[in-house]
């Protein structure tokens, strides 16, 4: 029932995350390069810059929505005394 309930969290949690996720990409990456990051549409590109910023905005988007949910679960937790999700990874 907790999984129910907690989908439309989930969903809203997902549009802030990628919305942080996008700000912090485009705040690192003007650290990196004083250019607009490349992306795969653009014909003419360095590949060492479109590898670059594809590894920079995965690693960003990953931790940001994996603090996001984690967080979001949390407290769903706290406000209804059920953990939506597993307690523990499932052991090899």
């Amino acid at each position: 029932m907790a999984r129910v309930l907690f989908a439309p969290i989930s969903i809203a949690a997902g549009l802030i995350a990628g919305l942080l996720g996008r700000r912090l990409f485009e705040g690192a990456w003007g650290l990196i390069d004083d250019q607009e990051p490349p992306d795969a549409e653009h014909r003419q590109i360095e590949w060492p810059k479109l590898i670059a910023a594809l590894a920079v905005e995965g690693a960003i988007f990953r931790l940001v929505k994996g603090l996001v949910d984690h967080g979001a679960r949390y407290s769903f937790q706290r406000a209804t005394g059920s953990w939506p999700g597993e307690d523990a990874p499932e052991p090899e």
